[in-house]
C-alpha cells in the first residue's frame, strides 16, 4: 500500500528523533514473524526501555543519509525494522535473544553504535556484551578475588599456628 506524503513526512520525522536521540540501533531483518510473537517482542523490548520500529528501507536510507554517521551502510535485505535505545548496547543485545529464540523469522542485520555503521558480524559481538550492572558484579569480583586469597591464605596460617 502507497504512503501518503504526510505519512510519509511524520516517519521521516520519527525517524530522525530515532537516529537523533539513540546511542544505539540495530536493523532487524524480519519474515513470517507473526503479529502475536512481534508483540511480544515489543513489549519485551519496552519493558527494557527499547524503542522498535518498522518502516520502509527508502525512509530509512533518506534520514540516514541526512545523519551523517561513519562507516559503510550495510547491506539491509528484506523486511527492515529498527531496535533502538539510550544504552549501548541493550538494543543488540536485547534483540539477539529473540534471534536465539526464533531463528528462521528473525535476524540482526546491521546497526548503528557510537555513530559509526556496523554489519551484521559486528552487531553480533555487540550483543554478546553483558549488561552494564552484570560488568559492574564481574569487575567488583575481580577486585575482590585477590582480598580474598589473601584472608583465605591468613586463616590458614593463623591454623597451623594454633
Amino acid at each position: 500500500m502507497a504512503l501518503t506524503k504526510e505519512k510519509k513526512g511524520e516517519i521521516l520525522n520519527k525517524l530522525k528523533t530515532i537516529f537523533n536521540d539513540s546511542k544505539s540501533v540495530a536493523f532487524v531483518n524480519f519474515k513470517r514473524f507473526s503479529v502475536f510473537d512481534t508483540a511480544g517482542m515489543r513489549n519485551t523490548l519496552k519493558g527494557q526501555d527499547i524503542g522498535y520500529f518498522v518502516a520502509k528501507k527508502t525512509l530509512i536510507k533518506r534520514t540516514l543519509s541526512e545523519a551523517g554517521i561513519k562507516g559503510e551502510f550495510p547491506e539491509l535485505n528484506g523486511e527492515i525494522a529498527i531496535a533502538y535505545g539510550t544504552d549501548l548496547t541493550a538494543p543488540a543485545r536485547e534483540i539477539n535473544e529473540f534471534v536465539k529464540k526464533f531463528k528462521d523469522n528473525i535476524a540482526i542485520a546491521g546497526g548503528i553504535f557510537e555513530g559509526r555503521y556496523m554489519d551484521k558480524t559486528e552487531m553480533a559481538e555487540i550483543a554478546s556484551i553483558p549488561p552494564l550492572k552484570t560488568l559492574y558484579g564481574m569487575f567488583v569480583n575481580i577486585i575482590n578475588s585477590p582480598i580474598q586469597r589473601c584472608a583465605i591464605a591468613l586463616d590458614q596460617i593463623a591454623r597451623s599456628k594454633a
